[in-house]
Order: C-alpha cells, then sequence, then structure tokens
C-alpha cells in the first residue's frame, strides 16, 4: 500500500470498521466561526461538539479534512519549498470521540493501524507527550511496549494543542518516524529537532479545556479525542521517499512545472518547483471556495500565496504567466484531488 487515494481510504475504512461515523470534509472557509480565518486542523467542524453546544447522532467520527496553514495563528508559508514535510494544503486524516473514549482507546487505536495495517515497523518508532502526562506515558509503555527512551516529554506548546486562542484545547502526544542517521535532524525536543530525520506524522490529542480568554480555561464537558495524521507526509512515509514533494500526490505537479518552465527540478529550481506545486494546490482550492484574491483578510492571504508562486516561476526563468497552465496536471495523472 503507497498510493494516496489507497492510504486515505484504508484510513477512513480502519476507523468506520471501529464504529466511526465517515464524516464529510468541512470547507477550507469555516462555517460561523469568526476565531479562525481557515480550517486549520480537522476539528474545526466538531468545534461544538466538544463543547457540548450541540449534538449529534454520532459520538465518534473520522474525516479526510482539507486544511490550509497560510495566515493567523497556523502559518507554513514560509516553510514551503524549504522543508521536506511544510505544505500550506494538505488533508488531514484524523478520528474523533465526542465523549466516548479517551486517552487509551485512541492510543491503542492508533498504535494498531500503524503497525499492523500501515506495517510500519515499531523499531522506528518514538512518541512525545506533555510534560507532566504520566498517563499517557504510562499507557505508551502498556500498550506499545516502549522504554522511557523513547517517550519524550515536551513542556511547550509544541505539545499542548489548540486552533486558536480560543476554544477546545489539551495535552498531546505526537507520533514520529525516525527516517534514519542519513537524513540531518535530531529527535524532539533537541537543538536539531527542525531537522526531517525525525518525522512528527500523527498528533493524538486529549481534548479536556475549553480556552475562554486568556487565564480563563475551564474542563469540557467530557473528555474527548481529536487526532490529526498529514496524509501527505504518511504517504512519503509509506512511499520510501523523505519528502512529501515525492510522492505520488505531488510528482504530476512538478512534472508539469518543469516541462512547461523548461527547468529542471534541481539545485536551485528545487525549491521553486516545489513552491509552485504547494502553491498551485492551496490557490485552486480558496479560488473554488469562492476566497478571491484581495487587500484584507482571507482575500490578502490567497494573494499572497499566488505572489510566491508567481516569484518563485520567475527565480526559474518564466516569462509569460505559468500557473494557469498547470491546473489540468492532476487530472492528467489519473488520481482526483482531495
Amino acid at each position: 500500500m503507497s498510493g494516496v487515494n489507497e492510504i486515505r481510504k484504508t484510513f477512513l475504512d480502519y476507523f468506520a470498521t471501529e464504529g466511526h461515523a465517515p464524516v464529510a470534509s468541512g470547507p477550507l472557509v469555516p462555517r460561523n466561526d469568526p476565531t479562525l480565518m481557515f480550517t486549520s486542523a480537522g476539528m474545526v467542524q466538531f468545534k461544538t461538539l466538544f463543547t457540548g453546544v450541540e449534538k449529534r447522532a454520532y459520538a465518534t467520527a473520522t474525516t479526510a479534512q482539507k486544511c490550509l496553514r497560510a495566515g493567523g495563528k497556523h502559518n507554513d508559508l514560509d516553510n514551503v519549498g524549504y522543508t521536506a514535510r511544510h505544505l500550506t494544503f494538505f488533508e488531514m486524516l484524523g478520528n474523533f470521540s465526542f465523549g466516548d473514549y479517551f486517552k487509551e482507546r485512541a492510543i491503542e487505536l492508533a498504535w494498531n493501524l500503524v503497525t499492523k495495517h500501515f506495517d510500519i515497523p515499531a523499531s522506528r518508532l518514538l512518541v512525545t507527550v506533555y510534560i507532566d502526562d504520566d498517563e499517557a506515558a504510562d499507557l505508551w509503555k502498556k500498550i506499545a511496549g516502549f522504554s522511557d527512551r523513547r517517550i519524550i516529554r515536551i513542556a511547550s506548546s509544541d505539545n499542548f494543542w489548540a486552533a486558536g486562542e480560543t476554544g477546545p484545547c489539551g495535552p498531546c502526544s505526537e507520533l514520529f518516524f525516525d527516517q534514519g542517521e542519513s537524513v540531518f535532524g535530531g529527535p524532539p525536543g533537541s537543538a536539531d529537532e527542525d531537522g526531517d530525520r525525525f518525522l512528527e506524522f500523527w498528533n493524538l490529542v486529549f481534548m479536556q479545556y475549553d480556552q475562554i480568554a486568556p487565564g480563563d480555561r475551564r474542563d469540557l464537558p467530557r473528555p474527548s479525542i481529536d487526532t490529526g495524521m498529514g496524509l501527505e507526509r504518511m504517504s512519503a512515509l509509506l512511499q520510501g521517499v523523505q519528502s512529501v514533494f515525492e510522492t505520488d500526490l505531488f510528482r504530476a505537479l512538478i512534472r508539469a512545472s518543469v516541462e512547461a518552465s523548461g527547468v529542471p527540478a534541481e539545485g536551485a529550481a528545487l525549491a521553486s518547483h516545489r513552491v509552485i506545486a504547494d502553491h498551485l494546490r492551496a490557490s485552486s482550492f480558496l479560488v473554488a471556495e469562492g476566497v478571491l484574491p484581495g487587500n484584507e483578510g482571507r482575500g490578502y492571504v490567497l494573494r499572497r500565496i499566488m505572489r510566491r508562486a508567481m516569484r518563485h516561476a520567475q527565480l526559474i526563468g518564466a516569462k509569460e504567466p505559468l500557473m494557469h497552465r498547470l491546473v489540468p496536471a492532476r487530472a492528467r495523472d489519473g488520481r482526483r484531488l482531495p
């Protein structure tokens, strides 16, 4: 198993079999949520379920959510093209519990999917937990058989997750894959943690609190679960490549960019082709949802994304408009867009 569509299907089918209701992706522009510019995580469409304001027919769910991180609290724009893992537009696979199960079941479900269904060697995995979350650390020892050395305690906000300045939040536990000594980087919490050797691919958030305002954090009605696995990162991992841009999801776009510009994706031009591929996806999905380039708000973010892509097209020598010519490339590759 390695194709992006197969990976997505395996994830959703696994959680459906485990009793989770499959729920369609929410929009990139959140509905009735003035706290967020864009949907940046799978939990956004479920905020009112976590807080108890809304109830639905299901207590657990699974989704493949369209996400954008290019403005506001979550902004990866300037990293795109220069790391092996950052994207502005991506899909987040997730499973959710709205008061049905909590830490133990969440860790058990994640461990079984990763090691038994995706066949990822346990010996190449490590996890982080929030610094004082002894319960999560003990559960990883019990379920995965991890030693203390493979359970890294993190004190910063890296292991306490929230979508925005207010709303549901809680400590989290992140799963990392060791890509080997040939890749630069150190484990989470080290001086070299920004390198790509240790790839964070799944975040299990233990939703316990509702941040009402700075200094005002209250317990949620019922402890819940919110997880997010980056589809593109998992695809790179399972396809045996060290960059999301080397996966089947991006190859056709980068190939089209190379053909249109006549410049190989190597050397200094490699980052530019990657920027163009990512930003084309982000721009296309934003325009499809009615966002247009402008001077403020969401329109300004889209404008920034498009201008950055156009600048990189110029850097590789494009003399004529390039972006619109690349839009059909995904269709020619024979796989649907998310």
